[in-house]
């Protein structure tokens, strides 16, 4: 963990004040002596050890630029809340429940050694750590059988003596609540081998626990301990519904010799990475890291090194022009036109049933535009993640033609849309069909890297391959870029759409109608109903909705710097990834990219011997 953070900091040319653990010190300041030993310059490395207020001092200290933090889920959410609105970058790698799947074809003796691996290495005290077992229901029998005879073989003792297979658990305090959640299973389903346990030290048994319902605390929480829980299933897909059903998504084991099964399975499932016939494979080369509640970021590989650098040119934060007043002689339109929002590919009312007018520079009525609130917000994640699993799987060549056609329609329509900006905004007929053009030009782009931002085969020290597969986030709540009230939108939905992702776009608050004029486009360019959704209204408000909705996997801030605290602080319930700070329309386009886009590690080994 430790080497984790330093390396890659200190490579790319950071100063580290590292914390280690407050049971685990030591380890730390002997590096610390190697580093002086090693000719590191005075300052560049500095270790303070301490209990948690250390920590959280560090955090909050206004000169740290970034937190990397290995723990607990509950200490990873205080930290994002703590950070909020900071300016700080963050990488969190969290808690786990991490699925074992074994499938009939498996060769379980060789998964039941991978499982020894997986859940007893380090007394089942590691984030990653295989903890709930799902086995095929037909050889559920046999390889509990084989499990229980090699659990009653396992040594228990110091665990600096290599003949020893589990350790004692770190502190007294730590042992009590594996006990205390140990106690909570149901009588004459917990499987303990009959074992000597050393007189001092906190050692706990390997356990075993069969027969749970999914959704019993034991098949949900992580315990952190030498527990291990087991369920079992029939169909590969409920293998992955059951591997699924949980709140983390940190590592998964997958163990079959079909390899077409296991690398059909290991996209499917919500982990940052998966390993296949094998557990515990790690290397600098290839990253290593979580989704959901196990936290965001990566530790190794380029994108492990990429979180320790930042942009040469900072950001140029996003003007925030005001919606022009309601005028003293208003100059009504021929017909009081309404825009609709657009959600799940279709036209929809405001649910409040409200609209404000919106009014040009030299005061003639435009139209109105609807108040999105929560329940719009609502209706259109909902559009979205029913979207997801379609467009996310569509092949990048897919998605890029797509783009393509949607630029092409606005092309077709340029002046059109020209003429609607200088209405909106009072721009001159240059700038606004520059930005008409530009917002053409950011459509082709994003639709020319749809299919060619892709993964990787990593070089790692393995008879096999470690791949890193590029993956949609999910579902990502964008607060568009005031000034540019097209160029702004498009600049937030195609980068997410070319990655693969659904999402929800809350445009220019001042002048939406380019917005409402834009879903015209999508309706006639083949996109998808509910992969783009349109809320019209007041980004303040509607931001934090997005934010804190449970099934929003990301929120991008372009709207208004003074938002970044509340919606980071929001954010902190599911953990999902914010990108804040930065501004679409001067961002590169690799940065709104990799806001885009999740790295899965997928390790393969192969051979027969």
């Amino acid at each position: 963990m430790l080497a984790w953070k330093i390396a890659p900091a200190l490579a790319m040319g950071n100063t580290v004040v590292l914390k280690p653990a407050e049971y685990t010190p030591l380890t730390a300041l002997m590096f610390a002596e190697l580093s002086q030993q090693a000719g590191l310059p005075p300052g560049v490395l500095n270790i303070l050890t301490g209990a948690g207020a250390v920590g959280e001092a560090i955090v909050r200290h206004p000169d740290v630029d970034k937190i990397a933090f290995t723990g607990s889920t509950e200490v990873g959410r205080a930290i994002r809340k703590a950070t909020a609105g900071s300016g700080k970058a963050l990488t969190l790698e969290l808690g786990g429940k991490s699925p074992y799947i074994v499938f009939d074809d498996a060769d379980l003796d060789s998964a039941v050694e991978g499982l020894v691996d997986a859940i007893w290495f380090n007394g089942g005290q590691v984030c990653c750590a295989g903890s709930r077992l799902l086995v095929q229901e037909g050889i559920a029998d046999r390889f509990t059988a084989k499990l229980k005879a090699r659990m009653a073989g396992l040594r228990l003792g110091d665990p600096l003596d290599k003949c020893i297979d589990i350790g004692a658990v770190v502190d007294p305090v730590q042992h009590d609540r594996i006990a205390g959640l140990v106690a909570t299973a149901p009588p004459g389903q917990v499987f303990q081998p009959d074992l000597d346990l050393p007189q001092a030290g906190c050692f706990f048994p390997p356990t075993l626990i069969t027969g749970l319902d999914t959704a019993h605390p034991l098949m949900q929480e992580e315990i952190f301990g030498p527990v291990l829980v087991a369920t079992t299933f029939r169909t590969p897909a409920e293998a992955v519904a059951l591997a699924n059903n949980t709140r983390y998504g940190l590592a998964a084991s997958v163990w079959s010799e079909n390899v077409n099964l296991a690398l059909d399975v290991a996209p499917k499932l919500a982990a940052g990475v998966v390993w296949v016939n094998g557990t515990n494979m790690f290397d600098a080369a290839a990253g290593f890291g979580g989704v959901r509640e196990s936290g965001f970021g990566r530790e190794g590989g380029r994108e492990g090194l990429r979180a320790y650098t930042r942009p040469v040119t900072p950001a140029t934060p996003p003007g925030i022009p005001l919606p022009y007043p309601n005028p003293a002689s208003p100059v009504a339109a021929a017909m009081d036109r309404t825009a609709k929002m657009y959600v799940g590919g279709k036209q929809a009312r405001p649910d409040g049933g409200n609209a404000r007018p919106v009014w040009g520079p030299d005061g003639a009525l435009l139209g109105a535009a609807g108040i999105g609130n929560r329940k719009d917000i609502r209706n259109a994640v909902e559009a979205a993640r029913n979207a997801l699993g379609g467009w996310g799987r569509a092949s990048g060549h897919l998605r890029a033609q797509i783009l393509y056609y949607i630029a092409e329609n606005l092309s077709a329509r340029a002046d059109e849309f020209a003429g609607r900006l200088r209405a909106l905004t009072g721009t001159g007929p240059t700038e606004a069909e520059a930005e008409v053009a530009a917002a053409i030009d950011r459509l082709f782009t994003y639709a020319a890297w749809a299919d060619k931002l892709d993964g990787a085969a990593k070089p790692v020290p393995l008879r096999g391959i470690a791949l890193a597969l590029h993956e949609p986030v999910g579902v990502i709540g964008a607060l568009c870029p005031a000034e540019a009230p097209l160029l702004g939108l498009v600049a937030c939905m195609a980068p997410a759409l070319a990655m693969g992702n659904a999402c929800v776009l809350v445009p220019s608050a001042p002048f939406p109608l380019a917005a409402t004029d834009f879903y015209q486009v999508l309706d006639t360019s083949d996109l998808p109903g509910g992969v783009a959704n349109i809320v019209t209204g007041d980004p303040g408000e509607l931001g934090p909705v997005l934010a804190a909705h449970l099934d929003v996997d990301a929120v991008w801030n372009c709207a208004d710097p003074a938002l970044d605290t509340a919606l980071e602080d929001a954010s902190a319930g599911n953990l999902k990834r914010c990108w804040t700070g930065g501004n679409p329309l001067t961002a590169g386009a690799r940065d709104l990219l990799d806001a885009a886009t999740e790295v899965k590690a997928v390790w393969v080994p192969y051979g027969e011997g």
